[in-house]
């Protein structure tokens, strides 16, 4: 039987009829009459030379040879769909569609994404708020921002700087604990976000940089980071804060963080887009506009003791 391929047509009538398992629906997302649809399926079956499809009286259903085919035609659909919308947005140099963690994009895009506005107005900015892993091509996404480890195959990356973190909260719960050791009597707040991180970088471990060893057995569990500093923002508690999550609302006064000792993990924040990609004029202008406002909110750091975590001895 030879290899050569029926018409493009055919094959997307059948996907379609085999998805819907109906020639009626399949005929109208194709915007065609269910009579031209079969037409097309019966001359990809006169092609293959045996039936992908039993006709009974209001339904239809798959023989063995349409269930084998239906996996390829679908996937290879899939991916014609996902080369025209890349190629198509290689065109495009007006938009720019960034995916980045909820916690960021809250707490450090969200306040800052004014002067980024202002400066590039021809560009037209969309964000998703997911932790989900990105297909560049399927998903239309032109960049991503990652906290963790890498490496980060298949992709072009940036890493940004690593993170560090520090006990964060209220200037009233400030006064009420004010030494390390009265956090041990503090209602603490726990980041289950940060929960991958190897070593740890986590309330024990901030307290032994304090030569404190305690821990704590008890408080608020947050699966995003941002709840938690929402939390403590609200006096609920003190929040093992994250630079970049903390950054806005320590600048503001509304947190505070008393003890100058900060934790630092290898995990970092990279700037992802697909290769080949990185200099498109408003991936370009993106960039260069987040590590600009990076590097404002560095002085921050010079404040702090900061102790890479792989250097805290274990308990």
């Amino acid at each position: 039987m030879p290899d050569r391929l029926p018409p493009l047509t055919a094959l997307r009538a059948f996907d379609a009829a085999a998805r819907h398992m109906s020639f009626a629906k399949a005929a109208e997302e194709l915007h065609v009459t269910p009579a031209a649809l079969s037409f097309q399926i019966k001359s990809l079956e006169e092609h293959l030379g045996q039936p992908l499809f039993r006709r009974l009286n209001r339904a239809v259903e798959l023989t063995e040879a349409g269930k084998t085919l239906a996996p390829g035609a679908a996937e290879g659909f899939e991916a014609l769909t996902a080369a025209w919308r890349a190629v198509r947005r290689l065109q495009d140099n007006t938009t720019l569609t960034v995916t980045a963690g909820p916690a960021l994009t809250a707490k450090w895009l969200a306040p800052r994404l004014y002067e980024f506005a202002r400066s590039h107005p021809e560009i037209d900015l969309r964000f998703s708020a997911t932790l989900r892993q990105m297909d560049f091509a399927r998903d239309e996404v032109d960049v991503a921002i990652r906290f963790g480890y890498g490496p980060d195959e298949g992709v072009w990356a940036m890493p940004l700087r690593k993170d560090w973190m520090t006990p964060v909260m209220t200037p009233e719960l400030a006064e009420r604990y004010p030494t390390p050791k009265s956090l041990t009597e503090a209602p603490l707040l726990f980041d289950e976000s940060l929960n991958f991180l190897d070593p740890p970088c986590d309330w024990p471990v901030w307290f032994r940089t304090q030569g404190i060893d305690f821990t704590p057995a008890h408080g608020a569990w947050f699966s995003q980071a941002d709840h938690a500093i929402d939390a403590a923002l609200a006096g609920v508690g003190v929040a093992l804060g994250r630079r970049p999550i903390v950054v806005t609302d320590l600048h503001a006064g509304r947190l505070v963080a008393p003890f100058k000792t900060a934790i630092e993990t290898k995990a970092h924040f990279r700037f992802l887009c697909a290769r080949g990609t990185e200099n498109r004029p408003q991936i370009a202008a993106f960039r260069e506009w987040f590590v600009a406002e990076i590097e404002k909110t560095a002085y921050v750091s010079d404040a702090f003791d900061i102790i890479p975590v792989e250097d805290i001895p274990p308990p």
